[in-house]
Order: structure tokens, then C-alpha cells, then sequence
């Protein structure tokens, strides 16, 4: 073969090698942007470290947006990088996020109040889309749960690639078997349970702790287990305070003269409604009721009918911040370099979950089930998806078995 053939075969062959990398997206990635969204869990960090660090081995530039949405409406950015002293350097143990997140960021139903005092809301997503195409982002990650994977397919509808991270401590979101976050949040529950314990017993009291778990009671149920409650009371089973009562006394008869009592925070009486502390005004969309106060309600009704001293705890942030378990470093880690390799792939418009104990991604299609409505952001409606504890789960069975009263 002449030397001039040989060049020609040698550029086609490489404009052919070039045609399909682009078409299978290996080279269609070389800027990415990062939001952190809702209320914050360990392994925030985490999860932005493994995407940055697989941007990083395959030539791909990483940004990450300032307190979640509200950071993404205001096109407040950063550069995100793992070398040495730079902003993601060391902070796989780090508890929280380096780039903040926001917990009423609902861009398209947003909160303006205008000079004149008056409030109005408004659609401000497409200033977002023109952020993100005018920033030359190839690709959003949103790190978040219900709420932020609802805006994540909102935002796939007006042609942005976005692919989702499943994160929230109580363990809800659709699609996938594990959120990043609950583990910790979990562990925690269980030492405090642990702690709990030996004061309970030492003082013959009925030591209530209350956690987190406005819709699902996978915290509260897998702590029990964990730290050897008697009784959890979980909101997907409204319960009868006499059980619990019946739970205690058969204690009492076994010589036992203290029970330990996990209450989620959505815990409701039969009949009765969730216990609410407080009505924010964060905006149109997102869940403005706090709750909060239904483990000190348990522990006057459990002192008034067995004439035990009760005591609330109540854990509340604690679950939340701080160092995240060595499973959840592991957990964050794989979803983050999974989230990038779709992006990598062309994969869009879904979200990172775990299927059958093995990384995989579902449509946010699937993951916002029949909550369609642009705008429509707070879970525990009829139309949402939440992953809430059915009784068939092999937690509610074990709870069952070894003798944890439910309530019911």
C-alpha cells in the first residue's frame, strides 16, 4: 500500500473511531453541573466526590450549584475538583454538603414577593433552562428525594439531560431499594436506642424516642430491630395506644419493669391525624407542615395508663448531620460513579437506584409514578410514588416475629 492510501485509510479510520464515540456519548460529556437538594443526610459528600472524581478520569469538567435549585435559578456555580486542597479534597467523611442544598426551592411554583409587600408565585423554570444551556452544562445531577427528582423529570420535559440520585434519611423515594443517608440516620437512632436502654432500666421508666419519618417508617422500624425496642409505631399503621399499653404490662408480668417505645414522627392514632409542631410559608408545592411533638404524646398517654414515669427523646437533626457509615460512604460512592457513567453512556431523564442488590437506573417517568402535574412537588398525595413499609416486608415480619408490638 502506497504511503499516500495508507494516510487516507488511517484518517478515515479515525474519523469513523471518532463518529462513534460521539454517538455512544463517550465524548458528547465535557461539563456537568451538581445540586444537593432538601433536607441534608451524610453522604452528600460522598456522592459529589465519586461523580467529580469519575468526571475527572474521563476528561469531564464538574460544576456545582450553590443551595440546590435556589443556587440553579440564581446561576450561582463553583468549580468542583478533587486535587490537592481544592474544594472536594478530603470530604468522603465529611457529614453535610460542600455546596449546600435547599429545602423550599420549588423553581416552578416559586415564591416572589414583590416591592410592594404582596406575595405571588411564579414558573421560573425556564430561567433555569436558559442558565443551564448559557452555562453550556451537558448534563444536571440532582441529589435529592421525591420532591427534587419531581423537578428533576419536570426539567427532562424541557429538553435538560438530568440525571437523578436517590438521597433522603427516610428512605421513600420510588424506584430504588435503598436512598442514600438512611443508614446513618438509622445507626444513629439504634446508639441512642442503645443509650436509652440502660437509663430505662435503671430508673424503671418507658423511654420513648421519636424519629424522623413523616410518610414511611423504614427509620423507626429498622432501628427497633436494631436496638431492641419493644414497640414502634410507624406511620403506614395507626396505632392503638391500649397495645402498646397491653405490650408494657406483659413486660411487667415477665418481671420486666422498663420498655423502650420508637415513635416516627408521621406516627398517627387510629382515627386520629399526624401530630404537627408547626405551618411554614416556604412557597406553593413543598411541604409546609413541620411535624414533630408525637413521641411526648405517646409517653403521657403510656404514663396516664400504666402509671410508669415515660420519658421522650426526641433525636430530630441528629439524625441527619455528622459522619456517614462506612455503608453509606460505599452506597454514595457507587451511586455518584453510577449517575456519571449514564451521563457517559447518554443515558437521561432517570435516576441512579439499586434493583434486586444491584446498581441500575428507572425512568423519573416511573419514579414520580402519576404525580404528572408540572409544578406538583410534595409527596404523600394520592398521586405520588412514595416507597412507604408494606406489611408483606420481611422488617415487618421479623418485628412480628420476635415479639415488637406494631399497634395494631
Amino acid at each position: 500500500m502506497s504511503q499516500l492510501k495508507l494516510k487516507k485509510t488511517l484518517v478515515k479510520n479515525k474519523i469513523i473511531g471518532i463518529i462513534i464515540e460521539e454517538i455512544g456519548g463517550i465524548h458528547m460529556i465535557k461539563k456537568v453541573a451538581i445540586l444537593a437538594n432538601g433536607g441534608d443526610v451524610s453522604g452528600f459528600n460522598a456522592v459529589i466526590r465519586a461523580i467529580i472524581k469519575t468526571a475527572e478520569n474521563n476528561g469531564v469538567d464538574c460544576y456545582g450549584f450553590i443551595d440546590g435549585y435556589n443556587g440553579l435559578l440564581k446561576n450561582n456555580f463553583v468549580k468542583l475538583s478533587t486535587s490537592n486542597n481544592s474544594t472536594a479534597s478530603g470530604i468522603l467523611p465529611k457529614g453535610g454538603s460542600i455546596i449546600g442544598s435547599s429545602t423550599n426551592a420549588n423553581v416552578f411554583n416559586y415564591k416572589v414577593v414583590n416591592e410592594d409587600g404582596t406575595v405571588e408565585y411564579k414558573d421560573l423554570s425556564d430561567v433555569c433552562v436558559e442558565n443551564i444551556k448559557k452555562d453550556g452544562f451537558d448534563c444536571l445531577f440532582t441529589l435529592g428525594g421525591d420532591g427534587t427528582q419531581k423537578s428533576a423529570r419536570d426539567f427532562s420535559l424541557k429538553g435538560i439531560n438530568v440525571i437523578g440520585v436517590p438521597k433522603t434519611i427516610d428512605n421513600d423515594v420510588a424506584c430504588t431499594e435503598i436512598t442514600f443517608g438512611y443508614n446513618t440516620a438509622v445507626s444513629v437512632a439504634a446508639e441512642a436506642l442503645d443509650r436509652l436502654h440502660t437509663t430505662g432500666e435503671t430508673h424503671h421508666r418507658i423511654m420513648v424516642l421519636e424519629v424522623m419519618g413523616r410518610y414511611a417508617g423504614w427509620i423507626a422500624l429498622e432501628s427497633a430491630i436494631a436496638g431492641g425496642a419493644d414497640i414502634a409505631l410507624i406511620p403506614e399503621i395507626p396505632y392503638d395506644i391500649n397495645k402498646a399499653v397491653d405490650k408494657i404490662n406483659e413486660r411487667r408480668e415477665q418481671g420486666k419493669e422498663f420498655s423502650i417505645v420508637v415513635v416516627a414522627e408521621g406516627a398517627a392514632p387510629k382515627g386520629g391525624t399526624i401530630t404537627v409542631a408547626n405551618t411554614r410559608n416556604n412557597g406553593a408545592g413543598v411541604d409546609n407542615t413541620k411535624l414533630g411533638g408525637v413521641g411526648q404524646v405517646v409517653a403521657k398517654q403510656l404514663e396516664e395508663l400504666t402509671g410508669l414515669e415515660a420519658r421522650n427523646t426526641t433525636l430530630g437533626y441528629m439524625q441527619r448531620g455528622g459522619t456517614p457509615t462506612a455503608f453509606d460512604r460505599v452506597l454514595s460512592t457507587k451511586y455518584g460513579a453510577k449517575a456519571m457513567q449514564l451521563a457517559l453512556d447518554g443515558k437521561f431523564g432517570v435516576l441512579t437506584v439499586i434493583k434486586n442488590g444491584k446498581l441500575d437506573y428507572a425512568s423519573l417517568e416511573d419514579v414520580v409514578g402519576n404525580n404528572k402535574k408540572i409544578g406538583a412537588v410534595s409527596g404523600n398525595t394520592e398521586e405520588s410514588n412514595l416507597r412507604k413499609v408494606t406489611m408483606d416486608d420481611d422488617l415487618v415480619k421479623t418485628a412480628r416475629s420476635i415479639g415488637i408490638c406494631l399497634g395494631d
